[in-house]
């Protein structure tokens, strides 16, 4: 399994992907799952993956390999005229993907299923966020729904939707994702350590920044300990909760 976040704010993009797969208890793996394509002063467009694994790496792969060589390079994310055309071109991709490993007739329940955040800006547009499905179509980030998670969503799901705000800065996103990814962690063996994070900032055109997160990370575990500190907390400080004589007789 896995799990990745991508959420949309008034001052940019921020994504978090975690790189553990695996096929049974005794086969477990790091992968990345996060991949970029840039090129400054252009367009930055960022994808995170998750589903089988085989059908993920030949999906970049492929939208790698037109993008470097020329004989190759149509359809290619550097040509899309919009972030719009992008997200097309990627879900035709999965589909197409899928339906080679799968056969004609099969859908999003195969074993070869691919689910996919993309997100990113072209020059004179501004950034965007989209959710793509196994099937090719997908549906983009607004002010209602302004982040997408893929994998393993339901244990971190609950504090970014009370918490998340359009507005915040990207340090209180990051810090949030954070303790969404540790509620995670905590539940689930299937998402693991270490993390990938990357921010980018409307109209920079270029990463603001990147980096990854390991199982030693000092402000990781901060928050983990903090979080779960502060949640003991929290519920001792709640109301107690009593009987009435009467149900207890």
């Amino acid at each position: 399994m896995t799990y990745c976040i991508g959420v949309l704010l008034k001052k940019g993009l921020v994504f978090m992907s975690d790189t553990r797969t695996n096929a049974g208890i005794d086969n477990i793996s790091t992968f990345k799952k996060m991949h970029t394509w840039s090129k400054p002063g252009d367009r930055v467009i960022t994808m995170l993956t998750a589903g089988n694994l085989a059908t993920t790496q030949a999906i970049v792969s492929i939208l790698d390999e037109r993008t470097k060589a020329p004989s190759e390079r149509s359809p290619s994310i550097f040509e899309a005229p919009s972030m719009f055309q992008v997200a097309r071109l990627v879900g035709e991709t999965i589909r197409e993907e899928i339906q080679t490993n799968a056969g004609v007739g099969e859908t999003a329940d195969s074993a070869f299923n691919a689910t996919i955040i993309l997100g990113g800006q072209i020059k004179g547009a501004p950034p965007r966020l989209f959710m793509i499905y196994p099937e090719g179509n997908f549906v983009e980030a607004s002010a209602e729904t302004p982040f997408f998670q893929i994998g393993e969503t339901k244990y971190g799901r609950p504090i970014l939707i009370r918490v998340f705000d359009s507005e915040m800065s990207f340090e209180d996103a990051t810090k949030l994702m954070l303790v969404s990814f540790d509620s995670t962690l905590k539940a689930n063996m299937s998402v693991g350590l270490p993390l990938d994070l990357q921010v980018y900032q409307t109209d920079d055109l270029d990463i603001l920044h990147s980096h990854r997160i390991e199982a030693d990370d000092d402000y990781y575990n901060l928050i983990s300990t903090g979080w779960g500190d502060a949640l003991k907390q929290t519920f001792l400080s709640l109301p107690e909760f009593t009987f009435d004589k009467g149900e207890a007789e």
